[in-house]
């Protein structure tokens, strides 16, 4: 399973859940209990703790990520495959953004099934999916390389969130409920700190330099993607400088729940 930092979940998940409407299905403001597997940061543990008016429990494999939750929240240091908490012992069990990076999310599945009295849910992004506009003419084009090449490189299915009605079958969870979130992230003037960074490292093409080993690809041509992402990035910077650089990024996250 793949690590992220908190400064990564912060910054990829701000927002997300300004509309909570595809979190319906999961009926929150019903459940006794709730575990949020994988949850990292807390993102939607949050959104959990304010809805829910039972016990909340956050579990992430690494300790430093589960500092980050709040104090009324139960933090558990667990991997998804072998959660330390007996049959049947809470209402909802729910993910979000874990399935696209295990080897092997009907195994969590079944794991979450275990656990859960009532309900599995899993909210998860589609990647193949995501769309790009912006003001740098190049950006939408070289992002979306970029993207593929992600996706036929990287060792697990981090397109998934278009299909989580079937994993979910293969599973064994039938009779599953869907929703859509689309994460809508825009950058205009002014620019936050952390916003003209991103255009920096752009500039200097960190993104594909720190992907590259799950890209698929010969050296030539992530040498090629790599100059040209540089390239799009200075354009970007001088831009930012100016103020007219506009980007949009849509990622669509699917939300579907089962009865267990």
């Amino acid at each position: 399973m793949r690590r992220f930092s908190a400064e990564y979940l912060d910054r990829t998940r701000e927002g997300l859940w300004t509309d909570r409407t595809a979190l319906a299905p999961l009926q929150l403001a019903d459940r006794g209990s709730v575990l949020d597997v994988g949850c990292g940061t807390g993102e939607l543990t949050r959104v959990v703790r304010e809805t829910c008016p039972g016990r909340v429990i956050g579990a992430d494999r690494d300790p430093g990520l589960l500092a980050h939750l709040p104090a009324e929240v139960d933090a558990v240091r667990a991997d998804a495959y072998r959660l330390p908490l007996p049959d049947d012992s809470v209402d909802l069990v729910v993910c979000q953004a874990l399935l696209v990076n295990l080897p092997d999310p009907e195994r969590a599945l079944r794991e979450f099934a275990r656990v859960a009295r009532d309900a599995v849910a899993a909210i998860e992004p589609d990647n193949a999916g995501v769309t790009v506009e912006s003001t740098v003419e190049a950006e939408p084009g070289l992002a979306q390389e970029a993207r593929r090449r992600y996706i036929a490189g990287v060792e697990t299915d981090v397109t998934l969130g278009g299909d989580l009605p079937g994993l979910f079958a293969r599973a064994g969870l039938s009779g599953v409920e869907t929703a859509r979130r689309d994460h809508v992230r825009r950058v205009t003037a002014p620019y936050s700190a952390d916003e003209l960074e991103a255009v920096g490292r752009k500039a200097r093409g960190t993104a594909i330099g720190e992907r590259r080993n799950e890209m698929a690809g010969d050296a030539d041509a992530l040498d090629a993607l790599r100059t040209a992402w540089r390239e799009m990035g200075r354009e970007a910077l001088a831009q930012a400088q100016t103020g007219e650089y506009e980007r949009t990024e849509t990622v669509p996250f699917h939300v579907a729940v089962a009865a267990v």
